[in-house]
């Protein structure tokens, strides 16, 4: 991560969201992970799609984060899809709200995908209880 001096608005805006979406812990997690081989990546992830995308104000955080999961879902990265899970709890994603996207995904996508989908969404919610 670059040091403060170094930190760009995005960044920093960036950082904000993250942390608001995934929580301290996670965001803390990833940033004690982080090295010089992955550094550049995580600045990129920041700014990027925590800056810039995630950040927009057109839609609320509840909408990215439906659409965020449908698309990790779709697209079979399934740790990715429980971590967003997981950041429902900071999105103001329901339960339900997640199983109507992975409806959409069977449809779009494919039903192995969305099978694979729901049974990690189940394992999230189960863990969380």
């Amino acid at each position: 991560m670059p040091s403060a001096p170094e930190r760009s608005d995005r960044w920093t805006a960036g950082d904000a969201t993250r942390r608001a979406v995934l929580g301290d812990g996670h965001v803390d997690a990833a940033a004690a992970r982080t090295n010089a081989f992955d550094d550049g990546f995580q600045t990129f992830i920041t700014e990027g799609a925590w800056g810039s995308v995630w950040s927009r104000p057109g839609l609320t955080r509840r909408e990215r984060s439906l659409i965020t999961i449908a698309l990790l879902a779709a697209l079979g990265h399934d740790e990715e899809v429980a971590m967003h899970v997981r950041a429902t709890r900071n999105t103001g994603a329901s339960m339900a709200d997640v199983a109507e996207a992975l409806m959409h995904v069977a449809v779009y996508a494919g039903v192995p995908a969305a099978n694979s989908a729901f049974r990690i969404a189940k394992d999230v919610y189960a863990g969380l209880e």
